[in-house]
């Protein structure tokens, strides 16, 4: 027996309703929909969150703070340990480099962060890091260039 071959038994397959087929099916004439009303009509029914003229949901609870969702940040972040995987013995990692590894989406900002040990006398350039990254970078003699961060829509 190959992958291929597996299929659900006959009983475990649930059958297709077939409506408007006639009286003896049970859905015949008006298709399992009633007797007229909006639900009956062809593109009836109301919209998701719709409560019958009722104030929804949504609008009747309290909104607090703001959410600057389209125009947020979104950060993607390496570690200092795959940064010293990926980099053994250099000397300056730039964004370039970065990007030409396939560490981080092209154009993305990046932010690095602490988990893992940074390799010795290097220079990181990243729009952001974290404060212990720092704290590591410097630690082991190196420094952390902080660029100028681009807001990134995704």
């Amino acid at each position: 027996m190959q992958l291929q071959d597996l299929k659900p038994f006959p009983c475990e397959r649930k059958t297709r309703r077939r409506v408007g087929r006639g009286g003896g099916s049970g859905l015949g004439g008006t298709a399992g929909r009633g007797h007229k009303g909006q639900n009956a009509r062809s593109g009836g029914g109301v919209r998701p969150g719709f409560e019958g003229g009722q104030m929804p949901l949504a609008r009747r609870l309290p909104k607090h703070g703001f959410k600057n969702f389209l125009f947020r940040n979104r950060y993607s972040v390496i570690s200092l340990g795959t940064l010293a995987k990926a980099f053994p013995g250099a000397s300056e990692i730039t964004l370039d480099a970065i990007y030409a590894r396939g560490l981080a989406p092209q154009d993305a900002p990046v932010k690095v962060l602490s988990d893992g040990e940074p390799p010795a006398n290097v220079t990181i350039h990243a729009q952001a890091f974290s404060r212990k990254a720092q704290e590591k970078i410097q630690a082991a003699g190196g420094t952390a260039a902080a660029l100028e961060a681009t807001s990134a829509k995704a």
